[in-house]
C-alpha cells in the first residue's frame, strides 16, 4: 500500500482525489490550514514527516483576478511551492503529479492546443501556473503535470453553481460567448488521476505535461444554457421560469486578468500514454448535474 499526499482538499479538484485515490493506499489529506504553500519551509517539513510515495498538488492560488495585485503570495504558492514539492520528491524518489492550466496559453491560437505549444500566458495566474510547472521540469524528478480548464464538481464554488443561483435570483443573464473551452469535472480529474497512477505502477511512463479535459468544446454562453436547461429537468420552479440568457463579447465584461479567447487543450497524449477515457464535455456536465440534484 502506497502514502498519498494530497493538498489543497477542501478545493474541487483536492476534494474528489481523496476520495477516489483511497483503494491505492494510506491518503493523506491535507487543507490549506494544515499546509500552507506560501510557506517553504513547511513544505518540506511536510513531506518529510510523511515520507510519501506519490505527491498530488492540486492545491493552488486560484483567484484569477485578485492576483493581478497579489502577485507575491500567488507566485509563491503557484510558482516557488511545485519547485519545493519536486525537490523533495526526488529526494525520496516519489512520484509528483502537479495540476496546470489552460491560463498558460494566450488563446491566440485557432486549433487546439498540444502540449509542445510554446506558452504565453497574458495574466499574471497564468504567468505564475507556468512558473510552477518551469520549476518542476527544472528539478528533472519523476513527475505528470497535468494541465485541465474551467473546472468544475459537486464541491466547493464554482460556475455551474453561481448559474444556478442567478438564474433563480434574475430574468435575464449576460454571458460571454467568445470564449472557448472544455469544461471539466474535478471527478473526472480525479478519476483520470487514478487511472494515471494505476498505469505507473505498472509502467514508467515518460514525466512530462499532459492535458486533461474532456472531449469537445463549447463557450460560456452555451455552456450557462446547457446548466440551465439540465437543472430544469430537476427544478420545477426553475423549468417554469422564463429566463433570457444573451450572449456579449469578452469587452463587455471587462475584468482585470485577461482569459485566453481559446482554451480547448488536445488531450491525445494523456489518452495514448495512460488509456485515459475522456467523455465529451456535455455527457461529463449531465453526470455532474445529476449529482448535484439527486444526491
Amino acid at each position: 500500500m502506497k502514502t498519498i499526499l494530497v493538498t489543497g482538499v477542501n478545493g474541487q479538484v483536492g476534494w474528489e482525489l481523496q476520495r477516489v485515490l483511497a483503494p491505492l493506499g494510506k491518503v493523506i489529506a491535507l487543507t490549506r490550514e494544515q499546509l500552507d504553500l506560501s510557506q517553504p519551509d513547511a513544505i518540506r517539513t511536510c513531506v518529510r514527516a510523511h515520507r510519501p510515495d506519490y505527491i498530488l498538488n492540486p492545491a493552488a492560488y486560484t483567484a484569477v483576478d485578485k492576483a493581478e495585485s497579489d502577485t507575491t503570495l500567488a507566485m509563491a504558492v503557484n510558482g516557488i511551492a511545485p519547485g519545493i514539492f519536486a525537490e523533495e520528491a526526488k529526494k525520496l524518489g516519489a512520484l509528483l503529479i502537479h495540476y496546470s492550466t489552460d491560463y498558460v496559453f494566450d488563446g491566440t491560437k485557432t486549433a487546439p492546443y498540444v502540449e509542445t505549444d510554446s506558452p504565453n500566458p497574458k495574466s499574471v495566474y497564468g504567468k505564475t501556473k507556468l512558473a510552477g510547472e518551469q520549476a518542476i521540469q527544472a528539478i528533472a524528478g519523476r513527475h505528470f503535470i497535468l494541465r485541465t480548464s474551467w473546472v468544475y464538481g459537486v464541491h466547493g464554488g464554482n460556475f455551474i453553481k453561481t448559474i444556478l443561483r442567478l438564474a433563480k435570483e434574475r430574468s435575464e443573464l449576460r454571458i460571454v460567448a467568445d470564449q472557448f473551452g472544455a469544461p471539466t469535472s474535478a471527478h473526472l480529474i480525479a478519476q483520470a488521476t487514478l487511472q494515471i497512477l494505476q498505469h505507473a505502477q505498472r509502467d514508467a511512463a515518460p514525466s512530462g505535461v499532459y492535458h486533461l479535459t474532456t472531449g469537445g468544446q463549447t463557450n460560456w454562453h452555451y455552456y450557462a444554457q446547457e446548466i440551465v436547461r439540465l437543472a430544469q429537468q430537476y427544478d420545477d420552479a426553475l423549468a417554469q421560469k422564463t429566463l433570457t440568457i444573451h450572449p456579449i463579447a469578452t469587452h463587455e465584461y471587462p475584468l482585470p486578468a485577461p482569459r485566453p479567447h481559446n482554451s480547448v487543450l488536445a488531450t491525445e497524449k494523456i489518452k495514448q500514454t495512460f488509456g485515459v477515457d475522456l467523455p465529451q464535455w456535455n455527457e461529463e456536465l449531465a453526470q455532474c448535474m445529476r449529482q448535484l440534484y439527486t444526491n
